[in-house]
């Protein structure tokens, strides 16, 4: 299972979700305390700034970042469920979220997985540097980057919804 939040959320959503892995994606600096219980067992933090593309003094999402995510999002897969946030919820994190899960079902139409996400986020904005960093690594040939352009920026808010995803549920839209 897969669930996203904003980080105002994570200490409630650790507390239902009860996930194995946690994943952090939060500007340099940002500090991200977990709190005692319940502990997940591993907690990844990655560090970059959420923009679309480089700019002076700020940090750029690399595909090193994608790598490092997509490895651990494998990890937490193969061994218990997988926690994703970011500051708001709305642009790394859903990112990450629709990375993972094309990564998880390479058979499944990109265009169906965007829509999907639009759906149970509607705010969801995904951070187009991170899809095009991940399309290239998973071979799409563009469809991530043209699918995520389809489903359009989300409904203006402050901050994201908490959503869960099971890619396995998902599979019907390969």
């Amino acid at each position: 299972m897969l669930h996203v939040c904003p980080l105002s959320k994570l200490e409630d959503t650790l507390h239902v979700a009860a996930p194995t892995h946690v994943l952090s994606l939060v500007s340099p600096g940002t500090d991200v305390v977990l709190p005692v219980e319940p502990k997940p067992a591993h907690h990844l933090v990655l560090e970059f700034n959420d923009i679309a593309e480089e700019r002076d003094g700020l940090i750029a999402p690399q595909v090193e970042h994608v790598e490092r995510l997509l490895a651990f999002a494998e990890q937490a897969q193969a061994n218990g469920s997988l926690l994703v946030h970011c500051w708001a919820g709305v642009s790394r994190s859903t990112a990450a979220a629709y990375i993972i899960t094309c990564a998880a079902l390479p058979e499944a139409d990109e265009r169906a997985l965007a829509q999907h996400l639009r759906k149970v986020s509607p705010v969801a904005t995904p951070n187009p540097l991170l899809i095009s960093l991940a399309d290239t690594l998973l071979q799409r040939n563009g469809r991530m980057i043209q699918s995520i352009k389809e489903i359009g920026r989300g409904a203006e808010t402050f901050e994201g919804n908490q959503f869960s995803l099971e890619p396995a549920a998902l599979a019907e839209l390969a």
